[in-house]
């Protein structure tokens, strides 16, 4: 059976700080952290996906957690094809994902901000979301395969927002690309409502890691503000329908990360809480708690830093997000 870490996409979500879960004394940035680390095994960063990571604070991070805690980075914005604004672009840098030496700069930042998170143990994956524009077919490939190269070496997890790439009949093309990257599938819990809705499966694509992302239940997914799109408070019910999910994937994977992602106050971190006591009755407590790094189960070894692709291959990524 693999580990499985619960935890929540942000520890630094304004709305959380907001809601009082932090108690008194423990509401500055290091406080913050290890309060939220004495309570879970994994946290998402999502600030990395709106500006670059920077070593100082991923080293930061890494000093203030406890062995085997992991850290999941999303994937800066312009290196999954997403809008990005110029104000946080490096160096003055433009912010077209078409620009190859845009993008090879671009990389090396990234690689170098995650950087200490490796070094330490702690680098759980990086997360590539993908835009719902981004479906499947020769220029997706190309660009998912320029990412692989790119990443060679790390932990990687890829979550698709159009549907299409689940459905039947594409499922086994999805899953069987991924595995050729050595890419983990993201699994993830949304409303089944809409059209744009993503299929609740848990394809395993790796033999290290299993992802689940709990995107809240709310009708106003991809048309409401932030708020709308992510408030949804989860019952017990609902939380229970995903605990045989779950332990499948744990069987088939050594690591399995459920991340909740109804960022509206404190709704996800009770969440987290939630699930973590209906996995406690549900396999021993030492399996979702942090190890050691030593553990078989721990997250592999960083191997050597990833060389940013040539600019010759950018060409895909260019192809890929228009």
């Amino acid at each position: 059976m693999g580990q499985i870490l619960v935890g929540t996409c942000s520890w630094t979500d304004r709305a959380l700080v907001g809601s009082g879960w932090y108690p008194p004394g423990r509401r500055d940035a290091e406080g913050r952290l290890r309060h939220y680390a004495e309570r879970f095994g994994v946290v998402e960063v999502d600030a990395s996906y709106y500006a670059l990571p920077g070593e100082r604070n991923s080293r930061l991070w890494a000093e203030r957690t406890p062995d085997g805690f992991v850290f999941d980075v999303k994937a800066f914005s312009l290196l999954t094809g997403h809008p990005t604004r110029a104000a946080v672009m490096p160096d003055g840098l433009p912010a077209d994902h078409r620009d190859p030496a845009v993008l090879d700069q671009v990389w090396a930042r990234f690689a170098a901000g995650i950087e200490p998170l490796r070094e330490a143990g702690k680098l759980g994956s990086v997360l590539f979301q993908f835009p719902s524009w981004f479906r499947p077919g020769q220029r997706a490939e190309a660009f998912l395969r320029e990412c692989a190269e790119r990443t060679e070496g790390w932990p990687v997890a890829v979550e698709f927002r159009h549907p299409s790439w689940w459905e039947p009949g594409q499922d086994e093309t999805t899953g069987a690309l991924l595995t050729r990257h050595g890419m983990a599938a993201v699994a993830v819990d949304m409303t089944q409502t809409l059209p744009s809705s993503v299929p609740p499966v848990t394809p395993v694509t790796s033999p290290r890691l299993s992802v689940v992302r709990f995107h809240g239940r709310s009708s106003a997914w991809g048309t409401g503000s932030k708020e709308d799109r992510f408030r949804h408070v989860y019952d017990e019910d609902e939380l229970a329908e995903w605990l045989p999910r779950v332990r499948r994937l744990a069987e088939r994977t050594e690591q399995v990360h459920v991340l909740f992602n109804n960022c509206c106050g404190d709704a996800a971190v009770r969440a987290a809480e939630t699930m973590t006591r209906l996995l406690d009755g549900d396999q021993p407590v030492a399996a979702r708690l942090p190890r050691a790094r030593s553990a078989p189960s721990a997250p592999p070894t960083p191997g050597p830093r990833p060389t940013p692709a040539r600019s010759s291959s950018s060409s895909s990524s260019r192809r890929a997000a228009g």
